[in-house]
């Protein structure tokens, strides 16, 4: 069975429309809930696997991190930079709040965590990219969420939950005070870039020995499905950083979506999945012939 897995962005002020994709949700079968999305696509590329965790296959995948990372490393995180905006009652994760660093600044912030936290059990690693990862040495039992799920929003609800996240919670709540005053922002604050109001504890998991075997390939901007290494076939999962109708849009309909819908018509592909927020419609080759069905707007098969 060969599907391809459609991810999009659905959060807009003013979204525009897109028929091909209306379309294609006024046909498909009824919606299933989805906690976890890229759980829900990696089935397609990876029917045997068992998932891996997050931030345990973008570490294996990361060279520059890995030979570090394995030192007493029982379970690893990835610690995203992210910027607050203080309300009068709450704490606002910014629209635009997930920050990139250089390497050298990612790699500064490490080698000074590590001497502030040395002997907690906890270090922090400078990977590729300025990707920074948190590894303990025990495994922590705790559910995290992805900071795109965050942006705009309250923090307080997207906290660490499950047995282990108060010492997680915790965890992130010094790493504020401790970037509160930090060189990094005062080097940031002259270069006009948002200060680092925190690291984002999230994705985390049991190191790997290596990464898992897949069935598929995966296009777009993915932390995770960057990682992994895929094959030909004609199962594949698509992030696409765009909300439908966006002009950006347009490029991963003609070049992904109208494809996989011509390879459906075909026989050649079983299913084409699309899925945004918590939500997962199914379009099969029976679905797709309900011309009777009426389109609407797409962002309201989301609300």
């Amino acid at each position: 069975m060969s599907s391809q897995y459609f991810r999009f962005l659905s959060r807009s002020a003013e979204p525009d429309r897109s028929a091909r994709l209306e379309q294609l949700l006024a046909r498909a079968d009824a919606f299933r809930s989805v906690s976890d999305w890229r759980a829900d696509a990696f089935r397609v590329i990876a029917p045997q696997a068992l998932w891996p965790g997050i931030a345990p296959a973008v570490l294996c995948a990361d060279g520059a991190a890995v030979e570090a990372a394995a030192v007493e490393a029982a379970w690893v995180c990835l610690a995203t930079p992210v910027h607050y905006v203080a309300e009068m009652t709450s704490v606002r994760m910014s629209q635009d709040g997930i920050l990139s660093m250089t390497p050298a600044a990612a790699e500064a912030l490490a080698t000074h965590f590590n001497q502030v936290w040395n002997g907690s059990g906890i270090r922090l690693i400078a990977g590729g990219s300025a990707r920074l990862y948190c590894i303990f040495e025990q495994t922590l039992h705790v559910t995290t969420r992805d900071p795109q799920d965050v942006l705009d929003r309250h923090i307080e609800e997207y906290l660490p939950a499950g047995a282990d996240a108060p010492r997680l919670r915790r965890l992130m709540s010094e790493i504020e005070m401790w970037l509160f005053d930090h060189e990094a922002n005062r080097s940031r604050a002259r270069a006009d870039l948002p200060r680092v109001s925190g690291l984002w504890l999230w994705g985390g998991g049991t190191p790997l020995a290596s990464l898992p075997d897949i069935q598929g390939w995966a296009a777009g901007d993915d932390v995770f499905f960057s990682a992994l290494k895929g094959e030909k076939s004609h199962s594949g999962v698509i992030v696409a950083s765009h909300v439908p109708g966006s002009k950006g849009w347009h490029d991963v309909e003609s070049r992904w979506l109208k494809p996989a819908v011509a390879q459906l018509r075909a026989g050649i592909l079983t299913r084409v999945e699309l899925s945004a927020d918590d939500r997962c419609f199914t379009v099969n080759a029976r679905a797709i012939r309900r011309f009777w069905r009426r389109s609407k707007p797409w962002w309201e098969f989301f609300a």
